[in-house]
């Protein structure tokens, strides 16, 4: 059984009859999980071992969790410290900051993989100061500050066993409007994108970057379509000028700014037809039966073999890791920089 070029949601902490027969349908090769699935560490892996019942193939199974405000998974969990906090300590000292990165994307990344998760949807590569979404998710505003932070929390990542995932490209963070609940326009010219808000991308992609998640933006000096529905910013740009080979993951269809791609399976074909491995249909159920329904059979080699990689690695038990002193040390560390601010997004929304 192959994997298909979707990805979808549950709506509690266990399936109804209805999503187990959603999940097993061809077109399906992934579900995200958020706060709402989410009630202990023994409940969670329950229900990812539920997801994975009967598969030949299993899906991939991620989740948002960057720190700080987005972080789905809490009680039981480390309680990660904004992205921010590590740029203002790379102001400070800068090899802390990169060892303190390095913790973060491991301990985040060792947590998941011990309940099941193969994959995080993390780090922001966004610009920090103006986009009032990005906020202090962002590392830094200087974007080779970001790239080298960056480098190191998904060093960290590798290290425990999971691929990393790069967002929003080409850029969130040089426009304030939220694309979850409006359109962002970004009015620069390609240049001056380049000159900024493309380095951190640049230079993640030259260090192996395993995937990238495309931004609902509309750049209109570039191109009229939002990056994620664009073959010119997924294939000229991304694919061929900065010879990206890894996956390529949709922000979520159900958001405003992917509005201007028409109705759900509408949007799901532009976007595979942009260059998309894999398309999130998130927190509207009707829109993912619909596009179930309706899409067609979908069948693309390439994108198989780039969703495969996307697998977790090095399966640890809980307690394996709770016993294990490295673990211990870096949660410590990081619980230092933990802060308690919250940024009121709501758990219906994928970022």
């Amino acid at each position: 059984m192959t994997l298909g070029p979707l990805m979808l949601d549950l709506l509690g902490t266990e399936m109804s009859a209805e999503e187990k027969e959603m999940i097993h349908h061809p077109l399906v090769g992934g579900i995200i999980l958020f706060s709402r699935n989410y009630e202990s560490v023994e409940q969670i892996s329950a229900l990812i071992k539920e997801i994975q019942k009967d598969r030949h193939t299993r899906l991939i199974v991620a989740v948002d969790h960057e720190g700080g405000a987005v972080q789905r998974f809490r009680k039981e969990f480390t309680r990660l410290p904004a992205c921010a906090e590590l740029g203002k300590v790379f102001d400070q000292d800068a090899n802390r900051a990169l060892e303190l990165s390095y913790d973060m994307g491991w301990v985040m990344a060792a947590e998941l993989r011990t309940v099941g998760v193969d994959l995080s949807f993390a780090p922001i590569l966004d610009l920090g100061g103006l986009s009032r979404v990005i906020n202090d998710r962002a590392f830094h505003k200087k974007p080779e500050t970001i790239a080298r932070l960056a480098f190191a929390y998904r060093h960290g990542m590798h290290d425990a066993g999971m691929s990393a995932v790069g967002k929003h490209f080409p850029g969130h963070g040089s426009i304030e409007a939220d694309s979850h609940h409006e359109i962002p326009v970004d009015e620069r010219s390609f240049d001056q994108i380049e000159e900024h808000d493309l380095i951190p991308f640049k230079r993640m992609i030259e260090n192996g970057l395993e995937a990238i998640m495309p931004a609902h933006v509309i750049y209109p000096q570039v191109d009229e379509l939002p990056a994620g529905f664009s073959a010119f910013w997924l294939q000229e740009i991304l694919r061929k000028q900065l010879k990206f080979q890894g996956t390529i993951f949709s922000d979520d269809m159900s958001m405003a700014g992917a509005a201007v791609g028409g109705d759900f399976v509408e949007r799901t074909r532009t976007a595979l037809g942009a260059g998309c491995d894999m398309v999130l249909i998130c927190n509207d159920q009707a829109g993912a039966i619909q596009v179930l329904d309706h899409l067609g059979d979908y069948n693309e080699l390439v994108s198989q073999v780039r969703l495969i990689r996307m697998h977790g690695r090095n399966n640890i038990t809980r307690e394996q890791l709770e016993h294990d002193k490295m673990w211990q040390q870096r949660v410590t560390k990081l619980n230092s920089l933990s802060s308690d601010r919250e940024l009121d997004l709501g758990d219906d929304q994928l970022l």
